[in-house]
């Protein structure tokens, strides 16, 4: 490999500038928005992959399309006026806030950002001064080396096992399929987000992103090596593909993250049924008598009272023999489908089908689909499909870069799903491993090698499923799932961290793991409860990991235990009553997770937060100390030691402090204290200053909303709660959305209320009631009139 050198600016747009390198290489530095850069190498025959697929729909016009966007379309970015200035040593290009010198020889750039004019310039992101760019001739390998400091912390990445801090880590960026994983160490994992953080503690947080837009298998280096030659770096590497850089200056974590999925794409908005209790095992499907055990399923709820508003069925349903078929049912394990679909439907639980893309050999419908070309096709043979290995032997994937192969998914999903009463999909076992890097897509008939396609034919899929679900119901919000996908898979799926393995290390690194997909775009997101695969969980591990769960967004219990058991909320009866009462303060708190959820989609917010995202300024904030805040208020410290009753922990500073949730005792922040916490009850604490609104169980039938007040004397608190009818698709977004504005401020011992309703849909609320920090009741004035309740045909409405 040999580095890149000899720059030469050669011409300059809106946009930014080119700039020619030796050996017939070539340079674009452009500046897309007043925080926003993006750094382009072109090889001497032009780009490897001249499309993307990364980028949102959004900034495409709203265009989707199967072969991806034009890697050179700026359509939907704005420009920001910049100049040049040319030294002998380098090109230095200037916008208001932004800054880059670009060292001719060898290249290297150097990027300074300030978040206003009043502000001086301060380098955020250098490249290593020696050899910062290495490209290979004869392969497509490429690298990009930057300065690595030591006070700098990298985080994101997508979904990677281990701290969330990734400094001093070498992470692999591909997609497998990593039965029962260790979280704590295994690499790589499912997904393939090219995407991180760097954070300067140091400077209060100051937060800079980098997103390598680039799809082949590649990894990150974040000083696990080392060159006395080169002073301290990290680095990226590919195996294929081009370097398309973008950078996004905060300067805060949150501005940035904000900045990635407003790039890639807003997250979904799914019903609100979906963030309830959803049931899940290998076990019921994959029994001879799988109709008896879903149905008994039912009863089981209803006998145990256990609020549920969703069931995952596993693959079990399409087998043949041994073999998994997809869009097959067993009509032994299910003799009618639609009695089965209708009897969940009658009990309010909604279905959601596992569907995965590759069709073994021995596929019933194998030759169908062959006959139009449907799968990714042999390196040697174009007129053959390629054969891997797949779940249960060999197979060949969908070529979802194919138009024919999309619109025949599409109508699978139709005809053996949606019109059998199932109308949401579980998109699995997606990560499509293909080790022929030559393998052909289609790509709409432009034909193309696998090697930069594997994550993009993943999000083809969700493409695929969404587009029957969508045409289906038009009208509705659809839902799916993903195990796998790239950049942009927010913006159709919830996902999960997979097939984790039942261990008390798993509990407390799959928090870890949520840091890096919360700061990565993936804010609707979950681990398997109980743990997936492995024995089944003892009591004590199973209750703590279900009472930290309720306050992840995908809340699932989900088993593939060895012994063939399922892991269920009624498997140990000694503690059963605190795994229910666990299940029904999670539909408490639905209001305030379909608000996050809500705003996460609207405003690009995380769901579940760091500490350090809040508080950025305070360096014990970053420790892994597996404390997290739920929204931007309510901080949860789970326990994942065994036979621990008690857990330390330290409260984010705030002159407001922090409530103890379950008791209402007021702590000061910015102190460390240690505090009960019996089996069945995670600690918890509620800023002061606040409302925590908690609602009915269950949260799906109409009922009283309760306003937990939090609020000192002296102090105000405002809450902005969103509701809607749960599964309409969503205004026009010229449409005030419903919103309930409550502000609360307290004066001596009196607390004031006032509440507005917005927007033109009913909430489904039928009072609201008033509590203080202990859960008592409280006596509010509104409008001059003491009350602790108030229906909701009072509240008045600004339209």
């Amino acid at each position: 490999m040999r580095p890149l050198t000899g720059a030469r600016l050669t011409g300059r747009d809106r946009h930014g500038i080119d700039v020619t390198l030796a050996r017939g290489y070539g340079l674009r530095v452009l500046l897309l928005g007043e925080r926003l850069a993006r750094v382009l190498v072109r090889r001497p025959h032009g780009l490897r992959m001249d499309r993307t697929w990364s980028l949102s729909p959004e900034l495409a016009g709203g265009a989707d399309p199967i072969d991806g966007r034009d890697r050179l379309d700026f359509s939907g970015f704005s420009a920001c006026a910049f100049t040049v200035e040319e030294t002998d040593a380098a090109i230095v290009l200037s916008s208001r806030l932004v800054e880059v010198a670009i060292a001719r020889a060898p290249l290297s750039l150097t990027w300074r950002f300030r978040p206003d004019e009043t502000r001086p310039f301060t380098t955020v992101l250098a490249d290593r001064p020696t050899q910062a760019y290495l490209f290979d001739r004869a392969t497509p390998r490429l690298q990009h080396f930057l300065v690595r400091d030591p006070n700098e912390r990298y985080y994101g990445f997508g979904e990677k096992t281990g701290d969330a801090d990734k400094h001093g880590e070498r992470l692999l960026m591909e997609t497998r399929d990593p039965l029962g994983y260790d979280a704590g160490r295994t690499d790589p994992l499912y997904k393939h987000i090219p995407f991180y953080v760097t954070v300067r503690p140091d400077r209060g947080g100051d937060a800079v992103g980098l997103f390598y837009d680039n799809l082949a298998r590649g990894a990150f280096d974040l000083g696990r090596e080392i060159d006395a030659y080169h002073g301290a770096f990290r680095s990226f590497e590919a195996s294929d593909g081009d370097l398309d850089l973008y950078i996004l200056f905060g300067p805060t974590l949150a501005e940035v993250v904000a900045g990635f999925t407003t790039l890639t794409g807003r997250v979904a908005f799914p019903p609100r049924w979906t963030l309830s209790y959803s049931g899940s095992t290998m076990q019921y499907t994959d029994a001879p008598n799988a109709s008896d055990r879903l149905l008994e399923y039912i009863d089981r709820l209803a006998e145990h009272r256990i609020p549920c508003r969703s069931f995952q069925m596993s693959s079990g349903y399409t087998l043949v023999g041994d073999k998994r078929c997809v869009f097959t049912w067993n009509r032994d394990r299910f003799p009618d489908p639609k009695a089965v679909t209708a009897r969940f439907a009658d009990a309010g639980i909604e279905l959601v089908a596992n569907i995965k893309p590759a069709l073994l050999l021995e596929h019933p419908r194998y030759g169908e689909v062959e006959a139009f070309g449907g799968f990714v096709r042999d390196s040697d043979d174009a007129t053959k499909p390629h054969v891997a290995q797949f779940w249960g032997g060999p197979g060949s994937y969908l070529d979802f870069t194919n138009p024919r192969a999309s619109a025949w998914w599409t109508g699978e999903v139709r005809r053996q799903l949606i019109d059998m009463g199932i109308a949401s999909t579980w998109n699995d076992n997606n990560e499509f491993e293909i080790w022929d890097d030559e393998a052909r897509c289609d790509l709409a008939g432009r034909s193309a090698p696998i090697a930069c396609l594997r994550p993009v034919l993943t999000n083809l899929m969700l493409r695929a499923s969404l587009a029957a679900q969508t045409a289906a119901a038009p009208t509705r919000r659809p839902y799916l799932i993903s195990r796998s996908g790239g950049p942009g898979l927010q913006r159709y799926v919830q996902t999960w961290s997979g097939d984790n393995r039942t261990a008390w290390p798993t509990l407390r690194y799959n928090l870890r793991m949520g840091h890096g997909m919360s700061l990565s775009g993936l804010f609707n997101h979950g681990h398997d409860v109980g743990g997936f695969a492995g024995p089944p969980p003892e009591p004590e591990l199973f209750l703590r990991w279900v009472e930290q769960g309720v306050f992840w967004p995908r809340f699932t219990i989900h088993s593939w235990n060895d012994n063939g058991s399922a892991t269920e909320p009624w498997m140990y009866p000694d503690i059963l009553p605190r795994v229910r009462a666990c299940l029904e303060f999670r539909e408490r708190l639905v209001p305030l997770l379909y608000t996050l959820l809500w705003r996460a989609h609207r405003h690009h917010e995380p769901i579940l937060r760091p500490v350090f995202l809040d508080f950025p300024d305070q360096p014990d904030a970053y420790r892994e100390d597996d404390t997290f805040l739920l929204g931007r208020r309510l901080l949860v410290a789970p326990v994942c030691d065994p036979g621990a009753t008690t857990r330390t922990l330290r409260l984010p500073a705030c002159p407001e402090g922090w409530y103890d949730l379950w008791g209402g005792t007021h702590h000061a922040g910015g102190q460390t204290l240690t505090v009960d916490a019996p089996l069945g009850r995670a600690p918890a604490f509620l800023r002061g200053a606040s409302l925590l609104p908690l609602g009915p169980c269950p949260s799906w039938r109409t009922g009283p909303l309760t306003l937990r007040v939090a609020v000192a004397d002296g102090e105000t608190a405002e809450l902005e709660l969103y509701d809607d009818d749960g599964a309409s698709v969503l205004p026009a977004p010229d449409t005030a959305p419903t919103l309930l504005s409550v502000k609360a401020r307290r004066r001596g011992d009196e607390t004031t209320v006032d509440i507005e309703r917005h927007g033109v849909l009913p909430v489904h609320w039928t009072e609201l009631r008033f509590e203080d920090p202990a859960g008592r009741p409280l006596r509010v004035n509104i409008d001059g009139t003491s009350m602790d309740r108030l229906s909701m045909d009072h509240v008045p409405e600004v339209l």
